[in-house]
């Protein structure tokens, strides 16, 4: 089972490389129109902290379950940011 501390930390890294990348990708080709970008960064910022909310929660049953899912829904969401990141 994961920890909430390292759970969190891979929240951070995954969404913090994804920021990262999608400003890299904007750098990389200035005439792109910069709004797409900020759309990227900006749902990438809401799942960080839709994620965070989640890991902490207090009332839940199962941990391992809960932290499992969590995992789940970071890997599909970093997904989807990152094939948007690749559409540009």
């Amino acid at each position: 089972m994961a920890s909430k501390r390292l759970l969190k930390r891979d929240v951070n890294y995954v969404l913090g490389d994804i920021i990262e990348a999608a400003y890299i990708n904007q750098l990389a080709n200035p005439k792109q129109d910069p709004k797409q970008t900020e759309e990227i960064v900006d749902e990438a910022i809401t799942t960080f902290d839709e994620l965070i909310v989640k890991i902490n929660q207090k009332d839940v049953e199962n941990k391992k379950q809960h932290f499992k899912a969590i995992e789940k829904e970071l890997e599909t969401r970093a997904q989807g940011l990152v094939a948007k990141i690749n559409a540009l």
